[in-house]
């Protein structure tokens, strides 16, 4: 039988939902049990929070001051010790997970599964590839063990509160690397919802025409309580910073509503949509890509109809 060891993300002394989103995709396994590792300087609010997580078996937790931040050259020989025994680890696929993960499967000796969007059988997934455009459906080796990171996008986080699974601190006895240090953590700060598990989204692309001009969608974002995205033709034209970047190269979400305004649609941003709710397309081309995938779309000038929509509102 399957046994999954999740790796558990965390920032501040929270986890991260993206932890439970890896927990729903280790329950699809329907494995013999799934334990969620849990890495920090300071383990007991982690820990705790993890253990609500519906269907986790275990928390483990390792504390370490050299755990005190995420590096993955620290971490990974650190799992790699503790994944002894396990069939599985799983990683979120966000920035955490992208980092770490490679380094768990070298140190394994095997060939990592990235962006598993769905489980098809114990050993058998999906993922996107060429740039989400086509699923493949990969098999690993059942010989060994699987390490995997998990499209957050594609898995609802499993259910919070019901569960109470015991805490256990595991001893790991393993050399650390001291090449790479932590130096800072820099870090925008915004009253606005987290973009990669906020509801909803409204980002602005290319069409809103400068970095002034995207005040129009902070203000429409506020008005309906939505987190701000942006493509990456407006990113690259400095309208706003990277971390609101959505897309192949930028943050992969799935909210419920989806508002793509002055967005014409490249493959490389609907990738980062590709799960989302309902979809709403805002663009003064009537032949944008965008329309294609949009389930309801105006064709106009956005600087006409968002006012228009803030006044309906």
């Amino acid at each position: 039988m399957s046994k999954i060891l999740v790796i558990a993300e965390h920032l501040g002394g929270k986890l991260n939902s993206s932890t439970a989103r890896a927990v729903s995709a280790a329950i699809a396994v329907k494995g013999e049990a799934i334990d969620v590792l849990v890495l920090a300087d300071s383990v007991d609010a982690i820990a705790a929070e993890a253990a609500k997580i519906d269907g986790v078996s275990r928390v483990l937790t390792v504390a370490r001051a050299e755990n005190a931040h995420p590096l993955a050259a620290v971490l990974a020989p650190q799992i790699a010790k503790a994944a002894a025994g396990y069939s599985h680890v799983f990683v979120p696929s966000t920035t955490f997970g992208k980092d770490v993960a490679p380094r768990v499967a070298a140190l394994l000796g095997v060939a990592q599964v990235s962006d598993v969007m769905s489980v098809e059988g114990a050993h058998t997934f999906k993922r996107p590839i060429y740039a989400g455009n086509a699923i493949i459906t990969v098999e690993a080796d059942p010989a060994y063990a699987v390490v995997a990171t998990i499209r957050s996008a594609s898995w609802p986080a499993a259910a919070i509160g019901a569960n109470n699974a015991p805490v256990e601190a595991l001893a790991v006895d393993v050399v650390l690397p001291t090449h790479t240090r932590f130096i800072e953590l820099k870090q925008g700060a915004s009253d606005r919802p987290d973009l990669q598990s906020a509801s909803k989204v409204v980002s602005g692309g290319r069409g809103v025409g400068s970095k002034e001009n995207f005040d129009i969608i902070f203000k429409f974002a506020d008005k309906i309580g939505a987190a701000v995205g942006a493509s990456r033709a407006a990113v690259d034209a400095g309208y706003v910073p990277s971390d609101l970047q959505v897309g192949q190269t930028g943050k992969i979400i799935a909210p419920e509503l989806y508002m793509a305004i002055g967005i014409s649609g490249a493959i490389q941003h609907l990738t980062g949509i590709k799960d989302a709710g309902t979809i709403v397309a805002i663009n003064k081309d009537a032949e944008a890509p965008i329309f294609e995938v949009a389930d309801f779309g105006l064709v106009g000038d956005l600087f006409k109809l968002i006012p228009e929509l803030e006044a309906s509102l």
